[in-house]
């Protein structure tokens, strides 16, 4: 869908407040994938850029998505959309990003981004978290530093989704108590490792092929964090080619039993969506914790 006059000024505007100078918006046009904000393919005097948008609700949302970007691109371990520029703009809040054309991967591009996930997921800090909060998808994601990998996943990940989950009717008591115990597992359930920097947010959706035929990432919710909890993430909606995981494995073997633990992981990403989008992800929330 193409975008009239009104959209024309808007990009114009932002433009003129994100680079300096006044810049002609030949063609726009609408981008369809998003759940969250309104995103727009923008041909203009300057090129091409990607711009998305939404009302003045989460002031920082983007803000937060450009410095995770930032940071995520600074690893150079794998292709991240350059940040044009952020802000407010009238009514709206805005993000500028470099556009990614996409092209047809290359012969080995599942092996290429399997290596590429396990160099990002090599830089370190010493605790779990970051030193801002951010976003996932629309919600709140809280970072706050701490010393133990396990420790952030249950008072970060599971506690605050699953409180937001019974506050809003979604979860059953009896299902928050089953949390509650899980929590008590979990130090004997998941192997301690040390905080890996991960995307936070990784599933097919973020995933693009950028004009040299490599996996590049959108859209992310970065933290470091158990890098177990990144890889079992992309199996979730259809998963990856088996030759990632494998490429991955051997460049940062995972420690036996993984397998197993990925429905403890996905938890959290599970957790989201029942929060987001409602009740049709509470099966799956109750067959793990009848497990586990």
């Amino acid at each position: 869908m193409w975008l009239g006059e009104e959209q024309f000024d808007f990009f114009e505007g932002v433009f003129f407040q994100t680079l300096g100078r006044s810049v002609e918006v030949l063609e726009a046009r609408f981008l369809v994938g998003g759940n969250v904000n309104t995103a727009a393919q923008v041909f203009s005097s300057e090129g091409l850029f990607f711009v998305k948008w939404n009302p003045e609700e989460n002031v920082d949302m983007f803000e937060w998505e450009a410095r995770g970007l930032d940071l995520l691109r600074s690893t150079e371990a794998i292709y991240i959309p350059e940040v044009i520029g952020y802000g407010k703009y009238r009514d709206k809040t805005y993000l500028v990003l470099e556009y990614i054309d996409p092209v047809v991967p290359k012969s080995n591009y599942w092996e290429s981004f399997g290596q590429s996930l396990a160099l990002l997921h090599s830089h370190t800090q010493s605790k779990f978290g970051l030193h801002f909060d951010n976003y996932i998808g629309s919600l709140p994601q809280s970072n706050t530093l701490t010393d133990n990998g396990i420790t952030f996943y249950i008072e970060q990940r599971l506690q605050p989704q699953a409180g937001m989950a019974l506050y809003k009717g979604l979860l059953s008591k009896e299902l928050y108590t089953k949390f509650q115990k899980l929590y008590q597992r979990l130090p004997d359930l998941l192997p301690v490792e040390r905080p890996a920097l991960l995307h936070g947010d990784l599933w097919s959706g973020n995933v693009m092929v950028n004009e040299q035929g490599d996996a590049a990432l959108i859209d992310p919710a970065v933290y470091y964090g158990l890098r177990e909890a990144e890889l079992a993430f992309t199996t979730l909606f259809g998963g990856f080619d088996e030759r990632f995981y494998d490429a991955y494995d051997e460049a940062f073997p995972m420690e036996d039993g993984f397998q197993e633990r990925i429905p403890i992981y996905n938890l959290y990403p599970l957790l989201v969506h029942l929060n987001l989008f409602g009740t049709g992800y509470l099966s799956g929330i109750e067959r793990v914790l009848n497990r586990f």
